[in-house]
């Protein structure tokens, strides 16, 4: 008599009820987490599926970035530098993650995505208000934003709390002041609603950090993990630019952009200017 040594069987301790007890799917909630992908197309489009999770997971992910931007944010403001750049590091995996992403939707090709694409009418991940909420806490301030969110009252909330808060960036600044560098004033008090801008004294600070690394370890160290992180988001954008280019060419986007030449100038969009100014002063006498 042959055995099928090809199975596993159950450990004794392993459980098997759940009927009273909480289980793996009730923890995750994955009755309503799997049931929320709900294609619209008509009949329904294989390639749909593909394009609903690639941004539903974005969504999560972007969740958990602004879940960590906010400690962050509070950790700076409570001069723990140290636990501000441990959220930093696990921000920028996450970058990594969503950067990859973008290959699993570059395999739609343009035939396949017009096949469904006019059932998406105007929705456009332009109208993402996590994303947008994950500018506002890096800096990206942008009041006309918030007309796109005003018919939905929670994220037009979010978002007009968020645009008088204070950016990491912000806090960053605030952090080196109390620790004796000298951040001009008007930086210390600026309008915190409005985009943050290069400012030349501040590029000075930071040139005397970088040729003073071994006594500011920790700053100069965290001054590199910023830049790591806007490093990331550029890259977020250069792949989402290049898979909209791939997948529709130079159409506009559903929700009314430009499409590829609105995603380009995005490029142009910086959080941390002087960090990147910087490099050009450090050396010279």
């Amino acid at each position: 008599m042959s055995t099928n040594n090809n199975t596993r069987s159950l450990e004794p301790d392993i459980e098997t009820g759940f009927s009273e007890r909480m289980s793996y799917g009730s923890y995750l909630q994955l009755d309503q987490l799997l049931s929320a992908q709900q294609p619209v197309s008509s009949p329904v489009h294989h390639d749909e599926m593909l394009f609903i999770i690639q941004h539903q997971t974005s969504e999560l992910w972007l969740k958990l970035v602004l879940h960590e931007l906010r400690a962050v944010r509070g950790r700076l403001q409570a001069d723990d530098l140290r636990m501000a750049m441990k959220g930093i590091a696990r921000i920028k995996h996450i970058q990594r993650t969503l950067t990859e992403q973008w290959s699993v939707l570059a395999t739609l090709t343009p035939s396949e995505y017009a096949e469904f694409r006019s059932d998406l009418g105007s929705s456009s991940g332009f109208q993402s208000y996590q994303y947008r909420a994950v500018e506002f806490l890096l800096g990206n301030k942008n009041a006309a934003m918030l007309a796109v969110f005003e018919s939905d009252p929670e994220a037009h909330r979010l978002l007009s709390q968020l645009l008088q808060e204070t950016s990491i960036y912000d806090e960053f600044l605030r952090l080196l002041g109390r620790r004796g560098f000298d951040i001009p004033a008007a930086l210390l008090d600026r309008d915190v609603s409005q985009a943050h801008t290069c400012n030349a004294e501040l590029v000075q600070v930071y040139r005397y950090i970088y040729e003073h690394a071994k006594e500011n370890w920790d700053v100069y160290e965290a001054c590199e993990e910023l830049v790591d992180l806007e490093d990331n988001f550029q890259l977020w954008r250069f792949r989402h630019l290049k898979t909209v280019e791939r997948t529709i060419g130079m159409k506009k986007g559903t929700g009314g952009s430009s499409g590829v030449g609105f995603l380009q100038r995005a490029l142009s969009l910086t959080f941390f200017p002087e960090l990147y100014a910087v490099r050009t002063e450090i050396g010279i006498p």
